[in-house]
């Protein structure tokens, strides 16, 4: 089987995390509960996925030059990721998130971007002798707009193909959307990206009909643990996913995006694929944690 090339642009966070019986409400203290730290950020999260899962992985992102940010770089490596394209920030320190995480795998996350703000699109245009050569380039928006624009661009002109995971959700112009081939949005992001709110199959099409409108190729909506929505010109409907029992839902849809890119990658099928990264999505739901909570590709394999 061919081997997936994938190019990750994003994020790099330190996640400390409390999983606790319930998220406590504004000016209220819970107590009692688990404390975790571990590497995260969706752009990190998705590479260490796709790494994982057997890809050749790239990173493009920024860390500060601190101890965060060494222990990344060092993440990163281990994990057989190329961090050749990896700044170090002098100026700003590596990104933090605040995680809380409820019994039912429910979580509320507050992020400080740090040095994550500060990528550029002369970062990524760094990257191109490794787009150039890119199955996939994945983005994200955890980081400025113009470093997407420029990695959604340099994508689009190499000819791999472009997959947009809108998280956080903001809006996005046509510009951007017609150089990407795959958005992902959960229900929420596909509500703020078009206005319509997706809360019956009809209203999914409408959201995902817009989208395709602003010049997307396809559009995957996940939905959780009732799988995943797809609208592309061929065909509409939706792929179921594997029952679980949630326990840390942090990480569910960047395992999604990074299964998804590898398994079209090596050349399967559009709903071969969105099945796929169902299943990666929720067996990473059942563990807690982000990249700890990330399978390998045995493991996947493994899961019914």
């Amino acid at each position: 089987m061919k081997k997936a090339r994938i190019v990750v642009v994003g994020s790099s966070n330190t996640d400390m995390v409390v999983k606790s019986a319930r998220i406590p409400g504004p000016g209220e203290t819970v107590l009692g509960g688990e404390f975790v730290m571990a590497a995260g950020g969706k752009g990190a999260n998705q590479a260490v996925a796709a790494a994982r899962l057997g890809a050749d992985v790239t990173l493009v992102a920024r860390v500060g030059d601190d101890l965060f940010g060494e222990r990344a770089i060092a993440g990163f490596r281990q994990e057989k990721i190329v961090a050749d394209y990896i700044v170090k920030d002098p100026n700003k320190p590596s990104g933090v998130a605040l995680i809380m995480v409820d019994d039912h795998g429910e979580n509320i996350i507050s992020v400080a971007p740090g040095a994550n703000a500060e990528l550029s699109p002369e970062d990524v245009q760094k990257a191109r002798p490794a787009i150039e050569q890119a199955d996939v380039v994945l983005i994200q928006l955890e980081i400025p707009l113009p470093a997407v624009h420029e990695a959604a661009r340099l994508g689009e002109q190499s000819g791999a193909r472009v997959i947009l995971n809108p998280a956080p959700a903001q809006p996005l112009d046509d510009t951007l959307i017609s150089c990407v081939d795959i958005i992902t949005p959960n229900e929420t992001e596909a509500e703020i990206l078009t206005g319509i709110r997706p809360d019956s199959q009809e209203q999914l099409r409408k959201a995902a009909e817009e989208l395709l409108r602003r010049g997307v190729n396809t559009v995957v909506i996940t939905m959780g643990g009732k799988g995943s929505f797809l609208v592309s010109g061929e065909e509409t409907g939706m792929v179921p996913t594997v029952p679980i029992r949630p326990v840390d839902t942090t990480a569910a849809g960047d395992a999604f995006n990074a299964a998804l890119a590898i398994a079209l990658a090596e050349g399967r099928g559009l709903r071969e694929s969105i099945s796929f990264a169902n299943r990666a999505g929720a067996l990473t739901a059942t563990r807690l944690g982000a990249q700890p909570s990330l399978p390998t590709r045995a493991e996947l394999d493994a899961f019914a």
